[in-house]
Protein backbone atom coordinates (compact mmCIF):
# COMPACT_ATOMS: atom_id res chain seq x y z
CA UNK A 1 0.00 0.00 0.00
CA UNK A 2 1.39 3.56 -1.19
CA UNK A 3 0.45 6.57 1.53
CA UNK A 4 -0.71 9.19 -0.23
CA UNK A 5 -0.90 11.50 2.29
CA UNK A 6 1.82 14.26 3.03
CA UNK A 7 3.90 14.50 5.87
CA UNK A 8 3.24 18.07 8.17
CA UNK A 9 6.55 19.59 7.28
CA UNK A 10 6.00 19.31 3.49
CA UNK A 11 2.46 20.43 3.77
CA UNK A 12 3.93 23.29 5.82
CA UNK A 13 6.54 23.99 3.46
CA UNK A 14 3.73 24.26 0.04
CA UNK A 15 1.46 26.58 2.48
CA UNK A 16 4.22 29.18 3.28
CA UNK A 17 5.19 28.64 -0.65
CA UNK A 18 1.42 29.58 -1.65
CA UNK A 19 1.35 32.68 0.44
CA UNK A 20 4.75 33.93 -0.92
CA UNK A 21 3.17 33.97 -3.79
CA UNK A 22 0.21 35.37 -3.08
CA UNK A 23 1.67 38.43 -1.14
CA UNK A 24 4.23 38.52 -4.55
CA UNK A 25 1.08 38.82 -6.83
CA UNK A 26 -0.76 41.39 -4.30
CA UNK A 27 2.42 43.27 -4.30
CA UNK A 28 2.83 43.53 -8.07
CA UNK A 29 -0.92 44.18 -7.75
CA UNK A 30 -0.37 47.71 -5.66
CA UNK A 31 2.66 48.81 -7.96
CA UNK A 32 0.28 48.68 -11.13
CA UNK A 33 -2.36 50.64 -9.88
CA UNK A 34 -0.60 53.00 -8.43
CA UNK A 35 1.38 53.28 -11.93
CA UNK A 36 -2.00 53.64 -13.57
CA UNK A 37 -3.34 56.24 -11.39
CA UNK A 38 -0.28 58.70 -12.04
CA UNK A 39 -0.59 57.75 -16.17
CA UNK A 40 -4.54 58.76 -15.51
CA UNK A 41 -3.24 61.46 -13.79
CA UNK A 42 -0.84 62.66 -16.08
CA UNK A 43 -3.03 62.31 -19.27
CA UNK A 44 -6.22 64.30 -17.56
CA UNK A 45 -4.39 66.57 -15.43
CA UNK A 46 -2.01 69.24 -17.44
CA UNK A 47 0.68 70.25 -15.35
CA UNK A 48 -0.08 72.87 -12.78
CA UNK A 49 1.97 76.19 -14.06
CA UNK A 50 1.59 79.07 -11.59
CA UNK A 51 0.58 82.46 -13.04
CA UNK A 52 3.58 85.26 -12.67
CA UNK A 53 0.95 88.17 -12.96
CA UNK A 54 -2.66 89.24 -11.24
CA UNK A 55 -4.63 89.28 -14.55
CA UNK A 56 -3.34 85.63 -15.47
CA UNK A 57 -4.03 84.23 -11.45
CA UNK A 58 -7.61 85.73 -12.16
CA UNK A 59 -8.19 84.12 -15.21
CA UNK A 60 -6.95 81.04 -14.01
CA UNK A 61 -9.25 80.86 -11.13
CA UNK A 62 -12.15 81.83 -13.32
CA UNK A 63 -11.23 78.58 -15.84
CA UNK A 64 -11.67 76.47 -12.70
CA UNK A 65 -14.63 78.00 -11.24
CA UNK A 66 -16.32 77.07 -15.09
CA UNK A 67 -14.49 73.63 -14.68
CA UNK A 68 -15.92 73.26 -11.34
CA UNK A 69 -19.84 74.67 -12.24
CA UNK A 70 -19.92 71.80 -14.91
CA UNK A 71 -18.50 68.89 -13.09
CA UNK A 72 -21.04 70.11 -9.80
CA UNK A 73 -23.71 70.56 -12.28
CA UNK A 74 -23.43 67.04 -13.86
CA UNK A 75 -23.18 65.75 -10.20
CA UNK A 76 -26.30 67.30 -9.26
CA UNK A 77 -28.03 66.06 -12.18
CA UNK A 78 -26.88 62.40 -11.44
CA UNK A 79 -27.92 62.59 -7.96
CA UNK A 80 -31.36 63.76 -8.86
CA UNK A 81 -31.67 60.42 -11.33
CA UNK A 82 -30.26 58.16 -8.31
CA UNK A 83 -32.95 59.56 -6.35
CA UNK A 84 -35.41 59.09 -8.95
CA UNK A 85 -34.44 55.37 -9.40
CA UNK A 86 -34.58 54.28 -5.99
CA UNK A 87 -38.20 55.98 -4.84
CA UNK A 88 -39.32 54.65 -8.02
CA UNK A 89 -37.87 50.91 -6.83
CA UNK A 90 -39.70 51.96 -3.65
CA UNK A 91 -42.82 52.82 -5.13
CA UNK A 92 -42.74 49.36 -7.05
CA UNK A 93 -41.85 47.56 -3.99
CA UNK A 94 -44.74 48.85 -1.99
CA UNK A 95 -46.90 48.16 -5.31
CA UNK A 96 -45.70 44.61 -5.47
CA UNK A 97 -47.09 43.68 -1.19
CA UNK A 98 -49.97 45.53 -1.76
CA UNK A 99 -50.75 43.14 -5.09
CA UNK A 100 -49.30 40.12 -2.74
CA UNK A 101 -51.73 41.27 -0.06
CA UNK A 102 -54.86 41.88 -2.41
CA UNK A 103 -55.41 38.64 -4.38
CA UNK A 104 -55.20 35.78 -2.13
CA UNK A 105 -54.56 32.35 -3.67
CA UNK A 106 -57.90 30.32 -3.51
CA UNK A 107 -57.22 26.90 -2.29
CA UNK A 108 -57.62 24.55 -5.23
CA UNK A 109 -60.28 21.85 -5.56
CA UNK A 110 -60.29 18.31 -6.81
CA UNK A 111 -62.32 18.14 -9.93
CA UNK A 112 -63.19 14.72 -11.38
CA UNK A 113 -62.76 14.75 -15.13
CA UNK A 114 -62.60 11.88 -17.69
CA UNK A 115 -59.96 11.41 -20.00
CA UNK A 116 -61.76 12.21 -22.48
CA UNK A 117 -62.49 15.65 -20.97
CA UNK A 118 -59.09 15.80 -19.66
CA UNK A 119 -57.62 15.61 -23.28
CA UNK A 120 -60.33 17.91 -24.97
CA UNK A 121 -59.40 20.32 -22.41
CA UNK A 122 -55.50 19.89 -22.73
CA UNK A 123 -55.78 19.49 -26.77
CA UNK A 124 -58.58 22.21 -27.48
CA UNK A 125 -62.11 21.73 -28.57
CA UNK A 126 -60.67 21.12 -32.63
CA UNK A 127 -59.07 17.73 -31.27
CA UNK A 128 -61.98 14.80 -31.35
CA UNK A 129 -59.64 12.33 -29.24
CA UNK A 130 -61.84 9.86 -27.80
CA UNK A 131 -60.39 7.74 -25.53
CA UNK A 132 -62.28 4.86 -24.39
CA UNK A 133 -60.17 2.99 -21.47
CA UNK A 134 -62.52 0.19 -21.01
CA UNK A 135 -62.71 -1.04 -24.58
CA UNK A 136 -59.46 -2.91 -24.31
CA UNK A 137 -60.32 -4.50 -20.76
CA UNK A 138 -60.62 -8.55 -21.12
CA UNK A 139 -63.91 -9.85 -20.32
CA UNK A 140 -63.54 -12.18 -16.88
CA UNK A 141 -66.53 -14.19 -15.27
CA UNK A 142 -66.52 -14.31 -11.78
CA UNK A 143 -66.59 -17.65 -10.11
CA UNK A 144 -69.37 -17.53 -6.95
CA UNK A 145 -67.92 -20.15 -4.32
CA UNK A 146 -70.49 -22.09 -2.37
CA UNK A 147 -69.09 -20.42 1.31
CA UNK A 148 -69.52 -17.11 -0.24
CA UNK A 149 -73.22 -17.61 -1.41
CA UNK A 150 -73.65 -19.11 2.67
CA UNK A 151 -71.83 -15.61 3.32
CA UNK A 152 -74.18 -13.66 1.72
CA UNK A 153 -77.48 -15.83 2.40
CA UNK A 154 -77.69 -14.99 5.95
CA UNK A 155 -80.81 -14.16 6.09
CA UNK A 156 -82.07 -12.10 8.68
CA UNK A 157 -79.40 -10.49 10.57
CA UNK A 158 -81.27 -10.03 13.70
CA UNK A 159 -82.39 -13.81 13.84
CA UNK A 160 -78.67 -14.18 13.70
CA UNK A 161 -77.60 -12.62 16.22
CA UNK A 162 -80.31 -13.93 18.22
CA UNK A 163 -79.27 -17.36 17.86
CA UNK A 164 -75.63 -16.48 18.78
CA UNK A 165 -76.34 -14.21 21.59
CA UNK A 166 -75.39 -15.40 25.21
CA UNK A 167 -73.75 -18.40 26.31
CA UNK A 168 -75.56 -20.50 24.21
CA UNK A 169 -75.09 -18.83 21.13
CA UNK A 170 -71.68 -19.10 21.62
CA UNK A 171 -71.66 -22.67 22.34
CA UNK A 172 -73.39 -23.19 18.80
CA UNK A 173 -71.01 -21.42 16.98
CA UNK A 174 -68.58 -23.54 18.29
CA UNK A 175 -70.15 -26.76 17.22
CA UNK A 176 -70.96 -25.48 14.01
CA UNK A 177 -67.30 -25.24 13.55
CA UNK A 178 -66.21 -28.17 14.85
Amino acid sequence: MSDKRMSSSKKHSLKSMMLQVAKDLLDAEAIEKKEERKRYMEDHCPPLSYPSSKQELQELCKELHAKIEVVDEERYILEHKAIMIVNEVKDLNIKIVDLKGKFKKPPLKKVRMSADAMLQALLGSKHKVSMDLRANLKQVKKEVKEEDKELRDVGDWRKNIEDKAGMGGRKKMFESEA
